[in-house]
């Protein structure tokens, strides 16, 4: 794999977005509710359902509210049904960028959509413009606290990660097959290595070098992406200065 996803450690570290605790509730909710209604209550068989209860549970979520969030994926319980849809466009700079949304209105999610793309200086493209450049893997955060490089590496890689990032100064970044992300983090957890984050991302193999406005651009964009209750997930192949990061 030659990239790496720049945008989440950009949100690891900014934390403002993810401490929009309402906000990750009400995402959370529709992605375990749709994991449950498309793949069971079951969490050991149903993975996608296994990864929403373990992100929910890490961001405090009462465990009332989970049991209800999959009754209703269920049916068990009455609930609005969401639509899974993918866009995928460009951002400033040519950078391809893909948006999951959960919606219950498809129409006014791709209008707004559209317009988010425009207003940020990028364009909503057809599917599969972008798609090619990216490939589903799962990714772990542990902190550099955690122990050594040499040491936290090893681990990770005895434990079935396939590969590892160690340039940024706060965390150590982990890489695995989707399916294996959760033993990887097992394993590291029972070595006394802490996991501050597990999910999986759609990684770009190639990333595009943006400076001055178009990298401001392009973190804008990511962030009205965030900040739209029917996005779930957005990724892009950027690349940006810390610095200029520091000085957002």
């Amino acid at each position: 794999m030659s990239g790496h996803n720049k945008w989440s450690t950009i949100k690891h570290k900014k934390g403002k977005l993810d401490a929009k605790r309402g906000k990750i509730f009400t995402k959370l909710i529709r992605e375990m509710q749709t994991a449950a209604r498309e793949g069971g209550g079951d969490q050991g068989g149903n993975p996608r359902l296994r990864a929403a209860v373990l992100a929910a549970k890490a961001s405090n979520m009462p465990n009332d509210t989970i049991s209800k969030a999959i009754q209703r994926g269920t049916g068990e319980l009455p609930g609005v049904s969401y639509e899974e849809v993918v866009y995928e466009g460009y951002g400033p700079g040519g950078v391809a960028v893909m948006v999951q949304v959960l919606t219950d209105n498809r129409n006014r999610t791709s209008a707004e959509i559209r317009h988010m793309f425009s207003k940020h200086g990028g364009n909503l493209g057809e599917t599969g413009c972008v798609g090619y450049l990216f490939k589903k893997q799962g990714y772990i955060i542990v902190p550099k606290s955690a122990g050594a490089e040499d040491v936290v590496m090893e681990a990770a890689l005895e434990a079935g990660a396939e590969d590892f990032f160690a340039d940024d100064a706060e965390l150590f970044e982990i890489y695995t097959a989707p399916e294996e992300v959760h033993k990887v983090k097992a394993a590291m957890e029972a070595k006394g290595l802490p996991v501050e984050q597990v999910k999986i991302e759609m990684v770009p193999s190639l990333q595009v070098k943006l400076e001055d406005k178009r990298a401001e651009q392009m973190v804008r964009l990511m962030e009205a992406f965030e900040d739209h209750d029917d996005v779930q997930n957005v990724w892009a192949n950027f690349d940006i200065d810390e610095g200029l990061l520091d000085a957002d």
